[in-house]
């Protein structure tokens, strides 16, 4: 079922999930433009395909699970590797600003792919490890191990500061 959203509509699904969607392009892109840009161009698929949701939580998979593609297969294209990276941090206003959240960030940023996209919908979006497998297309089992062994390395990435307590 496909329906033409009103700019109302849009705005709504916009405000909703734009951070979400925002920081989970960050977490791949690894820079602040590129991941602008990206949660743009998931808008505008959004916008040009017309898509029916059936609830909020419907709504934001789908967002999330169209990011995840699009930020995957702009990093496969050949014009990102022909750009020179700028590592950047994100803007505060789409992060906890707190000092803890900044550091937490960072160390998250720096894990694998697989880790990082598993803490990150876990922690940041509150999914259940069933629900991520589904989004990832993954085997509930390995999505599973990716968490354990992704906030084991957080934790030892983050050991020896106070935010050691926050991933227990």
């Amino acid at each position: 079922m496909h329906t033409e959203y009103t700019d109302y509509e849009v705005s709504q699904i916009y405000q909703r999930n734009v951070e979400s969607i925002y920081r989970l392009c960050f977490i791949y892109l690894k820079n602040a433009a590129d991941a602008e840009d990206a949660v743009q161009s998931v808008f505008l698929k959004l916008i040009k395909s017309g898509k029916v949701f059936t609830d909020g939580e419907h709504e934001k998979a789908w967002l999330i699970v169209t990011a995840k593609n699009y930020c995957k297969d702009l990093l496969k294209s050949w014009w990102k590797f022909r750009r020179v990276r700028m590592e950047t941090l994100p803007e505060v206003s789409y992060w906890d600003d707190r000092e803890e959240g900044g550091e937490i960030l960072k160390q998250l940023l720096a894990l694998p792919p697989k880790y990082k996209e598993v803490l990150y919908l876990y922690y940041f979006e509150g999914y259940s490890v069933k629900d991520i497998a589904e989004m990832l297309s993954r085997k509930e089992s390995t999505v599973q191990t990716q968490w354990f062994n992704g906030r084991k390395r957080l934790r030892l990435s983050l050991k020896g500061g106070n935010h050691y307590a926050e991933f227990n």
